[in-house]
């Protein structure tokens, strides 16, 4: 069955080489040299705090087990992570919008620097510091950012279509290529180098330090809103009444909860799905074919994102109907391959149909990152930009906690029935934003129409 996993990661590896290749002149944008050396900047540095937070990941429930730690202790660890972001996370995040979204960007590096830091203690303690530490970061690094690219984008007067470029190139790079990359190094330096599971933390700081040096010099300060009238909770009142009296932003919000809170909850349970009798999958090498499949979504959501005859609105409803029929395999497979008893061994044809379908799942998830953030630029006011993305994530950190304390509760094919069925929910919603859309761009136009009409009786006159 090796042979399976090679001749899968070199069909996406090859589909992604011809899908960027190929692209024609509709497929691309044509830029200005300056908005091309401010886009690059950007993804430097975005590539290097998303390859300072990969480098993490796969070794963090490793470390903690070499310290001598249970399930039980390590589940406490990561619901810590997720309720900081939820908590701290929030209040941070949103104070970028008065303190300033590069003060915030720094913040993220100094506070993911120390979090990493705490990896080299073993008192239990100082782990769940660090964990809360890090679920600040997490808020900052997935608002502050891109807050900061949109009103820095829009302060340079770039073209609008411009920021879609940025968005999906962002994704292929730091969310696909720097994910394999970071998978690959952090592999070399625990297993190949035997520099022991710290390695890849103190790894990622460096990372960290780099990118915030880049910031410092080369990044100029913008703001939400810098009143010094406005308060914290003056803020979050404000943010709470533009969700509520916007049913625009509160669709955004709610579409993003559940695909986010399916993602997430997948990355929990696609290693059981695989091997339900503890047969020996490569993980490492399976997680990169994930990224591997996530970038080929990322360059289909470039080519789609550079038409402006087509919606985001409306490619992303079959986008959430596509995920969620993929996340249906494992429910199919149990119920049409009949169950192997065989304990250990390679992977089942079971598993090799439910491969298949989580690749399918993770070109999804590189469509949706580029495309969301596409929507939110759109719709969410730009003075509360990033209190009003931390807000989003509120929902999604309880979601994610929920699920972490129930994982042994409930069977697999459950909890990927529960994902499938807040993918569908979330193409239902979808369709209503697309209505909406719509609905307020014809208003627009009836009243630019009737203002010009209005205004043709005065030239005349």
């Amino acid at each position: 069955m090796e042979a399976f996993y090679y001749f899968v990661f070199g069909v996406l590896g090859v589909i992604v080489a011809a899908t960027e290749l190929s692209k024609s002149n509709k497929d691309r944008i044509n830029t200005s040299q300056p908005f091309n050396a401010f886009k690059n900047n950007y993804l430097v540095v975005y590539s290097l705090m998303m390859a300072g937070d990969w480098l993490q990941g796969p070794y963090v429930y490793y470390l903690y087990t070499t310290y001598g730690y249970g399930k039980g202790d390590i589940g406490q660890l990561f619901i810590a992570g997720f309720g900081s972001s939820m908590l701290f996370g929030t209040i941070v995040g949103s104070l970028a919008d008065k303190t300033g979204r590069k003060r915030a960007c720094v913040t993220y590096c100094i506070t993911y620097i120390l979090s990493c830091i705490t990896k080299h203690s073993p008192h239990y303690k100082v782990l769940m510091l660090g964990r809360i530490l890090g679920g600040i970061a997490t808020s900052l690094l997935f608002s502050s950012f891109e807050s900061w690219l949109v009103a820095e984008h829009n302060k340079r007067n770039f073209d609008q279509q411009w920021l879609s470029l940025t968005f999906s190139k962002a994704i292929f790079l730091g969310n696909g290529l720097v994910a394999i990359i970071a998978g690959l190094f952090g592999n070399m330096l625990v297993d190949s180098l035997n520099l022991g599971p710290v390695a890849p933390f103190d790894a990622a700081a460096c990372f960290l330090a780099i990118g915030m040096a880049i910031i410092m010099s080369s990044w100029t300060e913008n703001y939400g809103d810098p009143s010094e009238s406005k308060d914290l909770l003056t803020q979050f009142k404000g943010a709470a009444v533009a969700i509520a009296s916007d049913e625009k932003i509160a669709l955004l919000g709610a579409i993003q909860s559940l695909f986010e809170g399916s993602m997430y909850t997948f990355v929990f349970l696609w290693t059981p799905a695989l091997s339900p009798n503890d047969e020996e999958i490569p993980h490492g090498f399976i997680f990169a074919t994930f990224m591997l499949a996530s970038m080929l979504g990322s360059s289909f959501a470039s080519r789609l994102m550079a038409r402006s005859s087509l919606k985001v609105e409306s490619y992303m409803q079959i986008v959430f109907v596509v995920s969620a029929a993929s996340l249906l395999l494992p429910i199919l497979t149990s119920l049409l391959v009949p169950p192997s008893e065989e304990k250990g061994g390679g992977i089942k044809f079971a598993g090799c149909l439910q491969l298949l379908g989580f690749c399918t799942f993770e070109a999804c998830v590189g469509i949706f990152w580029p495309s969301i953030m596409k929507m939110r630029s759109q719709y969410i006011p730009e003075e509360a930009r990033s209190t009003i993305m931390n807000f989003f994530r509120i929902p999604l950190n309880i979601f994610v906690c929920i699920v972490l304390y129930n994982v042994n509760a409930f069977p697999i094919t459950v909890m990927f029935g529960m994902c499938s069925i807040f993918l569908f929910v979330a193409s239902l919603l979808q369709r209503r934003l697309s209505v909406i859309a719509d609905k307020t761009k014809t208003e627009d136009w009836s009243q630019l129409r009737e203002r010009d009409a209005e205004a043709e009786p005065l030239n005349d006159a």
